[in-house]
């Protein structure tokens, strides 16, 4: 479209989550994803149809293994793309595409954690600032973060946290303590069966029975649900980095883990999707898992994660791989876990030939939700399960997965454990995403655009938040950016039609 832009990374790499561990492509529904999100997994396809790409496996053995991957066959040879690929590899695609089309790419540059960090007037921003010093000027801005630190510091609307249910009619929303008892046999005190002592760790508060009926669809404004990392295990010896206690390895941590094995739960404890070269995508599973829960807020001072400073981030990040480094190592070590789970978890490691640079192990946190903008448009969950047509606006791209929402706690409700906020709910189609939901309102700003941390409710936002979801949204809003320089007119003014035209034209999927 013959614009120049720039990337200014606060980290080292480039592709977020997808050169962080996430190669299990979120989508239920492979042909909804067009433009330059299919172009990418086209490349997997490509790059994996080398020999020299397997070399702990052939191809065919992969492919012999039928793995269904959610968008559909891992390697879909009729389509010719791959749903499922390494970390490492995902990177070098992301690096050689970026290569191949001559982006800058401004790496450690950090925006100044303040309102100083963005000049703005008239609703314009003209410049942005970076602890380095730099100062980057453009005529059209995005924030694709994972965060939205750069539209909180443009003071652009935004919400953190779960809408009340009576906000937008959402039969999902605000605080979900579960219906039934999740951890039958299990104590919440730290002595057994003895309330005066205290609650175990990875609970956090107590529920009166009675009171759960009116605790749940009200709003909750600091609670997020659970990060973890994504992590690439594998069973190859030789190519493994074993689990290794942490240096401030905290039992108590795992005390939970201890009493839910000890009650029967024989869970997985963790997922096992197989990438190429038998090594993993490893996501939580189950009632104790690599989910942290609690571990992003605080209830002292009922902040989260997204609220604190750099530094504070950083050690909650650090906490998290300390929890996981020690929930692996308990597994497999812990004399209260029955020999033969040890010997199960002892056969899998950390993969040796992913991360090298960092130790093996995953550049970034998993942040599932932190910022959402209020926008000129916000999502909601009618939006995603029953869609309307949005005659009166341009359809951007399709979000296909279901909504999913992840556990933000554990309560205590007669003695017994249960979980609370979790979603995960089916979604019949895939549904479409409006160019409202991706812009501000035009008094917040009128040349900003945000295809992650995106505009809706936490609900909607639940089936929005995937990776493949956010490079079509990433996309247009490129496109859209374009436009409004063409036009000589703010974002919110750009012609629809022709936004519409170009992202067909550009491959872009907006219907099915």
């Amino acid at each position: 479209m013959n614009k120049s832009v720039a990337i200014v990374s606060p980290t080292n790499h480039i592709g977020g989550m997808t050169v962080s561990g996430l190669g299990w492509t979120d989508s239920k529904n492979g042909n909804a994803i067009g433009g330059i999100a299919r172009e990418f997994y086209s490349r997997v396809y490509q790059y994996y149809k080398s020999n020299s790409a397997w070399t702990r496996e052939t191809r065919t053995q992969y492919i012999n293994k039928n793995i269904a991957a959610q968008p559909g066959p891992a390697i879909d040879e009729s389509q010719q793309v791959q749903w499922t690929f390494e970390p490492h590899v995902a990177e070098s695609i992301f690096e050689d595409w970026m290569k191949e089309l001559n982006i800058p790419i401004f790496r450690n540059e950090s925006l100044v954690p303040s309102a100083d960090s963005v000049t703005i007037k008239d609703n314009r921003i003209t410049s942005i600032k970076t602890q380095s010093g730099h100062v980057y000027d453009a005529l059209m801005f995005m924030d694709t973060s994972y965060e939205g630190d750069f539209m909180a510091a443009a003071q652009i609307s935004y919400s953190i946290g779960r809408e009340a249910r009576s906000d937008f009619d959402e039969s999902l929303a605000g605080v979900l303590i579960a219906a039934e008892e999740g951890y039958l046999g299990m104590s919440p005190y730290l002595t057994p069966d003895d309330p005066n002592s205290g609650l175990i760790k990875g609970i956090d508060h107590i529920v009166a029975a009675g009171d759960v009926p009116k605790v749940n669809g009200t709003a909750d404004n600091y609670r997020l649900q659970a990060f973890n990392y994504r992590l690439s295990l594998t069973q190859i010896t030789d190519n493994q980095v074993p689990f290794s206690k942490p240096d401030d390895y905290d039992e108590d941590l795992y005390e939970i883990l201890l009493r839910y094995i000890e009650a029967g739960y024989h869970d997985l404890f963790f997922t096992k999707q197989l990438m190429p070269n038998l090594k993993t995508d490893s996501n939580s599973n189950g009632g104790v898992s690599t989910d942290f829960l609690g571990g992003n807020y605080d209830p002292v001072k009922k902040t989260n994660y997204i609220q604190e400073s750099f530094e504070a981030r950083a050690a909650i990040a650090q906490s998290y791989k300390t929890y996981t480094q020690g929930f692996f190592w308990t597994l497999a070590n812990h004399p209260r876990v029955p020999q033969r789970f040890r010997d199960s978890a002892s056969t899998w490691g950390y993969a040796k030939d992913e991360w090298t640079s960092n130790g093996n192990w995953p550049y970034e946190i998993y942040i599932r939700e932190a910022r959402r903008m209020q926008g000129d448009y916000i999502m909601k969950q009618s939006d995603v399960q029953t869609p309307q047509t949005f005659a009166y606006d341009s359809i951007i791209g399709l979000g296909s997965y279901t909504l999913d929402s992840h556990e933000v706690e554990r309560v205590v409700v007669d003695s017994g454990i249960r979980n609370e906020g979790l979603v995960h709910t089916p979604v019949p189609q895939p549904f479409p995403i409006p160019f409202g939901s991706i812009i501000p309102r035009s008094a917040d700003a009128v040349n900003f655009l945000n295809p992650v941390t995106m505009s809706s409710t936490h609900v909607a936002f639940a089936a929005i938040r995937m990776e493949p979801t956010y490079m079509i949204m990433g996309q247009s809003a490129a496109t859209a950016a374009v436009l409004a320089i063409e036009q000589c007119v703010n974002i919110q003014d750009i012609d629809r039609t022709e936004l519409s035209n170009r992202l067909a034209e550009d491959k872009q999927v907006l219907s099915l």
